[in-house]
């Protein structure tokens, strides 16, 4: 009896350990990207122009906590709406 691993395990085996492509880049952008002068937040995902450039060099760590911080920063556009912009 062999002990060679048959060629459909070697395979998936093989498959299983390949480099996998890197993941994509969470991001909050919803393409609305105009800035409000008065805030500097995004209008579309609150974001700052600075984490805004720096988004695809920030770590996993730093993307999250500006993610957790998004829904606690103002929104400019309820103002804007609100005839206060």
């Amino acid at each position: 009896m062999s002990s060679a691993t048959p060629p459909k395990a070697r395979d998936e085996d093989a498959l299983n350990s390949a480099p996998r492509p890197p993941r994509p880049i969470a991001t909050p952008c919803v393409k609305v990207c105009a800035v409000d002068g008065r805030s500097g937040f995004c209008l579309g995902c609150r974001r700052t122009l600075p984490e805004i450039a720096g988004w695809a060099r920030l770590s996993d760590e730093e993307r999250s906590a500006i993610m957790a911080a998004l829904p606690h920063r103002p929104d400019p556009m309820a103002d804007l709406m609100a005839g206060r912009g």
